[in-house]
């Protein structure tokens, strides 16, 4: 095969995290040539089945540091960036990774004249009070005024195998005699499928749906946050008492956890504000058909997928219940 019968090329940007894997999967599957831009190349060998012989490259690549960048990206005919982060960690704060980091991105897409899908956030706004959808938004107006065609993609929730909302609950559960109910668990979410999400990304790069628009990717179903969690313990197979907690009590919490070092908080001040406002596809979003159903995408629902994973968290694993269960 000669060089000009190649393949396209794709850089996933964080491709070895929740959503950037499944993307790798989709595009692997697609037949494209796929370069996966990470901090620890040496971490993402378990993508390498994903692909054929060949097929699936790494490089070392940090948002912060622009040269990296631009190595990553150089070549590409497509770049995706999957990078994300929910709490702020020493220097990986949301300016640096969501903001800097994605324009950077932008830039060195536009230096070699690729074609550039971001994946946001529902939420993303420059004005908001949260931090992590201030800096979501400040992004996509700097990636929209630096590449105007680029491709934005804006999902809820995002769940599936590795997610991080329903395996942490889940394993809260095994342990806390209550479960938190944030604002008395009212906020609405529409959790989206992780493949319904690298789906759209992969016709994205296939430049099959329209480009430089903005796209909110929202699952079937419209669940509050109490009825996330009642659905979750149905799944393992556990009762725990929910516990309204107020915003205010919760923020605090959110802080004193921030405060400890080497750990992963449980919940920051930052995300409790996120869960002041709902988390759903908008009805302008709807109208224009900038949705998983206006892209002819029927959405997995979470009563399908769930199952499939949480079953770990069970009292007896996959052996818990009835026989027909195990």
């Amino acid at each position: 095969m000669t060089l000009s019968n190649l393949p396209p090329l794709v850089t996933v940007f964080g491709g070895s995290g929740f959503v950037g894997r499944h993307v790798v999967r989709a595009l692997a599957r697609r037949g494209y040539r796929i370069r996966i831009a990470v901090r620890r190349p040496d971490l993402a060998g378990f993508l390498q089945p994903l692909g054929n012989v060949g097929q699936i490259s790494f490089v070392q690549a940090n948002l912060r540091y622009r040269d990296s960048v631009d190595a990553a990206v150089n070549g590409a005919d497509h770049v995706v960036n999957c990078v994300g982060i929910l709490f702020e960690s020493g220097r990986n704060g949301f300016d640096a990774v969501q903001e800097f980091g994605a324009r950077a991105v932008a830039e060195a897409a536009r230096k070699v004249g690729a074609s550039l899908t971001h994946i946001s956030a529902i939420g993303a706004d420059a004005k908001s009070d949260s931090a992590y959808a201030a800096s979501k938004g400040r992004a996509e107006a700097g990636i929209k005024a630096i590449l105007p065609d680029a491709t934005i993609l804006r999902p809820s929730i995002v769940f599936g195998p590795e997610d991080g909302f329903f395996n942490k609950f889940a394993a809260m559960a095994r342990i806390a005699p209550v479960l938190p109910l944030v604002g008395g668990g009212k906020t609405k979410f529409q959790p989206v499928y992780v493949g319904d999400v690298a789906e759209v990304v992969a016709r994205a790069v296939d430049g099959s749906i329209a480009r430089g628009k903005i796209y909110e990717l929202g699952g079937r179903d419209v669940s509050t946050f109490k009825q996330c969690l009642e659905m979750m313990l149905d799944v393992v197979g556990r009762k725990r008492p929910l516990l309204a907690l107020p915003f205010g009590v919760a923020s605090l919490i959110g802080s004193i956890a921030s405060a400890i070092p080497l750990i992963t908080p449980p919940l920051t001040s930052d995300q409790v504000k996120l869960l002041k406002k709902d988390n759903v596809v908008s009805a302008e979003a709807k109208a224009e058909g900038r949705t998983l159903e206006g892209l002819g995408i029927e959405p997995v629902t979470m009563a399908s997928i769930l199952p499939t994973y949480l079953v770990q968290y069970r009292p007896h694993g996959q052996y818990s219940g009835s026989g027909k269960d195990a």
